[in-house]
């Protein structure tokens, strides 16, 4: 099977449109297919954007007919835990403003409790969190054989049960951290006084790191993430080894989620990130074109750029 991987949507409908025509799908019965290739979509539908629903409408009836597969993203995964009562009054991701104001979107199409919002819940915990094709592999963030081996021995693999939502929502539990590291990617505290805001305005005094890249030993080398940000980031040294095993050998990789920018390239000759950040002005979606190659070459990127509302 030749896949196209596709990054972040974040409610960007008309976008997805776009970039799902420029790879040569075409709407049957009102579902975009394509006759020799599948859609994996790298998750985070939801949020930010202004079509959310429209969203939902493309790619949950491709995946539910078999024309593409999906991983979970951190926007789903905190869809699902702001949904789910922890006590009286109060759910596994608190109804903060901080919170609210980050699921905005998603609750002004999908009003909280109503059939279709309950509806769409319960889908988004059949995604799973990671995607083994035996020649290539899918994850929202980092893959970490090491938790992928745990969550698959104590739980019930890439799928989200009662029991490991409950534990991956509980600061403490150790699948509080691995789920984490899946879907937000590995973090390092920075050095005593650094901090960077992020988009939404929260001063940040962890960093998300290259996970995979062995060479780089400094903050501001090994760090990942905007590049508005990364002038913030100190240029010292990193005591310790901070980074997840994943060698030149081991098959390719697609991440979504971390907002890059500039002509997407791939990271390391089989680490690809596809989020190249839609959901802020100027962004674009971008899609993989995997052939079944090993090594991971840029011109194999295709992407649009945003359209606007």
């Amino acid at each position: 099977m030749n896949y196209d991987l596709i990054g972040d949507i974040h409610g960007h409908a008309r976008t997805l449109a776009a970039l799902l025509e420029k790879l040569g799908y075409t709407q049957r019965a009102g579902i975009y297919q394509h006759a020799e290739r599948q859609v994996v979509f790298l998750g985070d539908f939801i949020d930010r954007g202004p079509h959310q629903r429209q969203t939902l409408e493309i790619v949950r009836p491709m995946i539910e007919q078999g024309h593409a597969l999906s991983v979970m993203g951190n926007h789903e995964f905190n869809a699902v835990a702001y949904a789910t009562p922890l006590d009286e009054g109060s759910h596994l991701r608190p109804h903060d403003s901080n919170n609210k104001k980050q699921h905005a979107a998603f609750l002004a199409e999908y009003p909280a409790d109503s059939p279709d919002y309950l509806d769409m819940i319960d889908w988004f915990r059949t995604l799973p969190m990671w995607l083994d094709l035996g020649d290539m592999r899918v994850v929202h963030a980092c893959w970490d054989k090491d938790i992928i081996a745990s969550l698959t021995k104590h739980h019930e693999g890439p799928r989200l049960t009662n029991t490991l939502l409950r534990h991956a929502s509980t600061k403490g539990r150790q699948e509080y951290d691995q789920v984490e590291t899946l879907l937000k990617g590995k973090e390092i505290p920075l050095p005593e006084g650094c901090s960077y805001l992020d988009s939404y305005g929260k001063e940040r005094r962890h960093m998300r790191i290259r996970w995979w890249d062995r060479t780089s030993t400094t903050y501001r080398g090994k760090f990942l993430g905007m590049l508005e940000w990364q002038k913030h980031i100190p240029d010292d040294e990193i005591k310790g080894d901070h980074g997840v095993s994943y060698g030149h050998h081991e098959p390719p990789v697609f991440l979504g989620h971390y907002w890059q920018s500039g002509t997407p390239a791939p990271f390391e000759s089989n680490v690809a990130c596809l989020d190249y950040s839609v959901a802020k002005p100027g962004g674009k979606l971008v899609a993989y074109r995997w052939n079944g190659k090993a090594n991971l070459h840029a011109d194999a990127f295709v992407w649009v750029d945003r359209v606007e509302p």
